[in-house]
């Protein structure tokens, strides 16, 4: 069963690199973003998990808890940390957590069509496509999801500016143009006439009846 927008994240117990973690007490208040690889010593997930640790600071500022998933052993994450720091000159201070089950990778429906579970031999391409994001809110359901392939490493900037546009438009009736950045404008929510929209955001830009720019909100 496919893991939706507005679903509840689901929740899981498992080890990490930070401890024994059960994932919606974990959350608290904040925001996470869960992000999973396939495997551990592979060299586009080295990159990726190198890109989060750059970014840690970024995520703090915005409330937002994150999260590793790779299918090997909390044993394995520790050495492979190390590997992480020295390409990203950054350490790797966020939980990856132990699917070497797979449990947490079928919960949210992180594998591919065709995914099999094989022996101690398996390889990054038997489980390929767990190379999964998920925005989660407070509240525990899911915000926002990106797949990608194996050939294709995850742009964490991209990542970043969706994140802050889930936060910008969370519970406001207004959503983000393509290409939003933070501090740009944003488009009003049709459930808003226009005088309800100006008494709320102001002066209107309107472009066509049903596409109508305001200034971002504080």
């Amino acid at each position: 069963m496919s893991v939706r927008i507005n679903d509840i994240a689901p929740d899981f117990t498992a080890d990490s690199t930070a401890g024994k973690i059960s994932f919606h007490d974990w959350i608290g208040d904040s925001y996470a973003i869960i992000f999973s690889h396939p495997r551990d010593f592979t060299p586009v997930c080295t990159t990726e998990f190198g890109a989060v640790a750059q970014l840690a600071g970024e995520f703090a500022k915005r409330n937002t808890k994150v999260m590793g998933v790779s299918v090997d052993s909390v044993e394995e994450h520790v050495k492979w940390k190390n590997d992480i720091a020295a390409v990203a000159g950054a350490p790797a201070d966020f939980p990856i957590i132990d699917d070497t089950s797979l449990a947490v990778s079928k919960a949210f429906d992180m594998l591919p069509a065709d995914y099999y579970l094989p022996g101690a031999d398996r390889t990054p391409a038997n489980t390929a496509t767990v190379r999964a994001v998920y925005i989660i809110g407070p509240d525990k359901k899911i915000r926002l999801t990106m797949t990608y392939p194996m050939s294709v490493g995850r742009n964490f900037a991209e990542i970043l500016r969706a994140l802050d546009a889930v936060q910008a438009t969370d519970g406001a009736p207004i959503a983000t143009p393509a290409n939003w950045l933070p501090g740009e404008d944003v488009i009003v929510a049709l459930s808003l006439d226009d005088k309800a929209a100006e008494d709320k955001f102001g002066k209107l830009d309107v472009k066509l009846p049903y596409l109508r720019y305001a200034k971002a909100p504080k």
